[in-house]
């Protein structure tokens, strides 16, 4: 189109930038940046509506749930600007994406910018920015799809509804600020469910053999597979209870004792080639990437959240590298197929591209998304050598996956030979089979760009089977084997692997709950409202999930339930494509009494009944002891009793703090127990201070054990009340590393109290002190300060000692490092030698770079290696400590009187 003006709209403004470059000078590209209206919540409501029908949820719900729309407060100068731009336009062009989300915001641009009537308006949409997919999206123009922002909408007016109904539930049952949604709390209730399975879980030992046999110079490894003609168990024969599954039951379960014994029958014993059988081995390609299979081999190959992947893959559409990236569609397009069919032949040859195309079909019923698979824009695609000097670091990697991933669908498959033997041995009246696959890859067809990564599986990698990519030497049926080496190995049975963000991407996607464009977003809901911690990569679910998830369980089970969520979701495909009735679905769910299908949540709401918050919140650790999710947090409770373990009847009963390094998975008796048993010391009085006559007590607290005074209360003493900023504060004094909450006494607390001590004066009337501080104790005078050699000189130190340490020359930096507790190998991410160290609050593991406190129930000596290992991963994945946001003062009030609330109801018409 050319002569006039033309104003186009799309979301961010690095599209707008993107975008523009294709466009001539007549078009003027600006962004919305996302929405510019939403439904507010009852408190940012007009005066006017906030007694209305809309005063509840934003939503009337008994007038035909119609929404009512604010513009954002923040998007207040982005509508200004549109509408400026928008006096000069003739022609308006509304480019958001072509999803539900994308047609809602040019809807309501739409409402709010409301245009002449008399001006053009088109709706322009494309899945990929390059120049030829613009200009074709130029001349290819539709009217808003009333139908998608109906969809888009009654998500919204659900979510608004659930939360709404169910939040304040929470509040009142569990802790104040606590949120339920619609799909976060079905992903919170998966990640809870995992960890009860976990916590539920009864390891299982077992045995195997790996032998080592040959002929002349060759030799290869199998494993046990049966002795005495009775299959030998493995790890997946066990149940989580830790017996043999029914399908096992006539398995033989090897133990320590009867391996050794085997083998020592065995030892020696000629191999004896029983069956050998060779078959081809073919692998097909990956399809190309959707939403779903993008987050999760980003998380899998590049360390990627979800969050992060979808952030990355946001800019790299945006500037016309990829396209568009939220769709659950495996199809690529004739010129895709074509581009990358020439690419795989360009670079690694004609033989690695097969006779025909391959088609890709996409195996969800419910695909609703308007977009082909995720690829490289474009129908020459640009290798990753073409992009290295535009692209870097996450943007270049995730590029490079999907280039990869798309060419390698296009390719030809994998073949080999994959050969299996079974060897038997048998002396002594003992016989066994010994079984060994090997699969050798002749020609690697789409192996050569790419192969797919793979979650970790609890049971191993094809554990106890024998199976891998190795080479077996030639042999023949009947062909004796020298036996060269039997070798013992014990194994234990391993809970089910906690969920990831990838794991837990691909369960909500094979349920059918969530969307392309929700995925990230509910991953990461789940964490930012802290029921879901990161642990390196797996999520563990914070016990005040495990109270949510079983109030909603118990009262709510309808909108927690993975089938009713998914249903759910079917119902707004089925709207999106104008099939069902967006006022008489909202209507079923809201006020159904139940009559034609489950109750509404209204009726359900309205009739809950009474509630026992204290059982919710409560879970049975054994043995007397319970964990309760209190308002401050997590703690476990027993019923006290004294030195023999007899109950003290009618005492308070014994509690301690969890903390949340400790998963629910860990939680067991005994460490609760241990809990337990130390927090009797914590808050024990030592006596009183006879100079002031306050009790001095000893506390476990958050950075270690101390001591200090309990300071009377003002009133209690006739007094007047005092504001909270001029009252005294009471002494405090952290325990030296010589001490122990257990055995301290009076007297070592009330030398702790009198720190700072002053050690003396100098000539010119400067005090000196003696201090202890972060890293030890020190001198200080003035801004001078001097370290000591022990904690002990604190009250020892005179003041000649103190000069005579003055008139020395200040050393900068540390004073001479101590020698490690315990030296463990080397990290492979750091490449550093890992270290355990005495330091000023106990001991900790380091690398140089990342430190992990050991917790109290640690010792140094079982800290192995692995273990080591695994906590500085934890470590880094958490990343620094987040510093708590600055307190800012609230802003001046402005005057409303004057200037209009921009708000407005939804219009229907205007959709037609």
């Amino acid at each position: 189109m050319t002569g006039g003006r033309h104003l186009v709209i799309v979301e961010s403004p690095a599209k707008a930038r993107t975008i523009s470059r294709y466009l001539g000078d007549d078009y003027i590209v600006q962004a919305s940046v996302g929405h510019i209206r939403d439904i507010p919540v009852p408190r940012d409501l007009p005066a006017e509506m906030k007694k209305g029908p809309y005063g509840k949820f934003g939503v009337d719900v008994d007038g035909g749930f119609d929404p009512y729309y604010i513009v954002s407060p923040d998007k207040k100068k982005t509508v200004a600007d549109l509408k400026k731009a928008l006096k000069d336009a003739d022609t308006l062009y509304l480019a958001t994406d072509e999803d539900r989300e994308g047609e809602a915001i040019a809807w309501h641009l739409l409402e709010t910018l409301k245009p002449k009537k008399s001006l053009p308006v088109k709706r322009m949409v494309f899945h990929e920015i390059t120049k030829d997919a613009i200009l074709a999206a130029l001349e290819n123009t539709r009217e808003i799809d009333s139908h998608l922002v109906d969809a888009q909408e009654t998500r919204r007016i659900l979510d608004r509804l659930v939360g709404f109904e169910l939040s304040p539930v929470l509040w009142r049952k569990i802790k104040p600020s606590l949120s339920a949604g619609r799909v976060q709390s079905v992903a919170t209730r998966l990640v809870v469910e995992r960890e009860r399975e976990r916590m539920a879980f009864v390891a299982a030992d077992y045995w195997d053999v790996t032998g080592t046999f040959g002929a002349e110079s060759e030799q290869f490894t199998a494993k046990i597979a049966t002795v005495d003609g009775a299959r030998v168990a493995s790890g997946s024969d066990f149940a989580d209870d830790g017996t043999l599954k029914p399908r096992a039951a006539s398995a033989t379960v090897l133990t320590e004792e009867s391996t050794r014994t085997l083998i020592e029958a065995l030892t020696d014993a000629p191999a004896t080639v029983s069956s050998l059988e060779s078959k081809p081995y073919t692998r097909r390609p990956a399809a190309p990437f959707t939403t779903s299979s993008l987050q999760q081999e980003a998380s899998r190959k590049l360390r990627l959240g979800a969050r992060q992947a979808m952030r990355v893959a946001q800019s790299l559409y945006e500037n016309g590298y990829i396209t568009y990236m939220r769709t659950d569609s495996v199809t690529l397009s004739g010129e895709a197929i074509k581009a990358s069919r020439a690419q795989a032949a360009e670079l690694y040859g004609s033989q690695y591209v097969p006779d025909k195309p391959r088609y890709y079909q996409t195996k969800s019923q419910s695909a609703q998304e308007a977009h082909e698979a995720i690829r490289p824009a474009g129908d020459r695609f640009r290798t990753p050598a073409d992009v290295s000097g535009s692209l870097s670091g996450d943007e270049f990697r995730l590029y490079e996956l999907i280039w990869k991933r798309t060419v390698a669908s296009q390719m030809a498959d994998a073949k080999g030979t994959t050969s299996t033997v079974e060897l038997q041995l048998e002396q002594k009246d003992r016989t066994a089979t010994f079984r060994a696959a090997g699969t050798v890859i002749t020609f690697r067809g789409f192996l050569a760009a790419y192969e797919e990564g793979r979650d970790a599986s609890r049971y191993g990698s094809d554990e106890a089977e024998g199976k891998g990519d190795k080479r077996l030497p030639q042999m023949e049926e009947g062909q004796k084997l020298d036996t060269r080496e039997l070798i013992p190995d014990g194994h234990s049975t391993t809970p089910p692997p906690r969920y990831t963000e990838a794991s837990l991407v691909r369960a909500l996607e094979e349920r059918g709950i969530g969307r392309p464009s929700t995925y990230a977003s509910t991953v990461a809901t789940v964490q930012d409202r802290g029921y879901v911690l990161r642990r390196g990569t797996a999520l563990v679910p914070s016990w005040v999930a495990f109270a949510v998830v079983r109030l909603l369980e118990e009262h709510f089970g309808a909108f927690i339930d993975y089938d009713f969520t998914a249903q759910m979701e079917q119902q707004l495909d089925r709207m999106a494509q104008g099939e069902l009735s967006r006022a008489e679905y909202l209507k079923n769910f809201y006020h159904s009494d139940g009559t034609d299908g489950p109750i509404g949540l209204k009726p359900m709401v309205d009739d809950l009944g009474d509630i026992d918050a204290r059982a919710i919140n409560s879970i049975d650790i054994g043995e007397g002891i319970t964990l309760r999710v209190g308002r401050y947090g997590a703690y476990v409770e027993r019923a006290a009793r004294d030195e023999n373990g007899e109950l003290i009847e009618g005492a308070d009963p014994q509690r301690s703090s969890v903390s949340d390094d400790v998963a629910p998975d860990e939680l067991t008796v005994a460490l609760a127990t241990e809990m337990l048993e130390r927090a009797k010391d914590d808050g024990k009085v030592l006596g009183t201070d006879p100079e002031t006559g306050h009790e001095i007590v000893a506390k476990d607290g958050r950075f270690g054990p101390y001591v200090t005074e309990i300071l009377p209360d003002p009133e209690e003493n006739g007094g007047k009340k005092v504001a909270k900023a001029k009252q005294p504060k009471p002494r405090t004094g952290s325990l030296l590393k010589t001490m122990e909450l257990a055995t301290i006494t009076l007297e070592d607390a009330l030398k702790l109290l009198s720190l700072p001590r002053v050690v003396g004066t100098t000539e010119d009337g400067t005090e000196v002190t003696a201090q202890n501080g972060r890293y030890g104790p020190y001198l200080k005078k003035g801004t001078d300060s001097r370290s000591l050699e022990s904690e002990e000189q604190l009250f020892t130190v005179t003041m000649e000692e103190a000069e005579k340490l003055y008139a020395q020359p200040k050393t900068r930096g540390r004073a001479a490092a101590k020698p490690p507790l315990k030296e463990l190998g080397t990290d492979p991410t750091s490449e550093k030698p890992i270290v355990i160290k005495d330091g000023r609050f106990g001991a900790y593991i380091t690398d140089g770079t990342t430190n992990v406190s050991l917790r109290a129930s640690e010792s140094v000596e079982e800290i192995t290696e692995k273990v080591a290992i695994e906590k500085l991963a934890e470590k880094r994945a958490k990343g620094p400590a987040k510093k708590p946001a600055a307190k800012r003062k609230a802003p001046a009030k402005k005057s409303t009187t004057t200037k209009k609330s921009t708000t407005t109801k939804k219009s229907t018409t205007a959709k037609k």
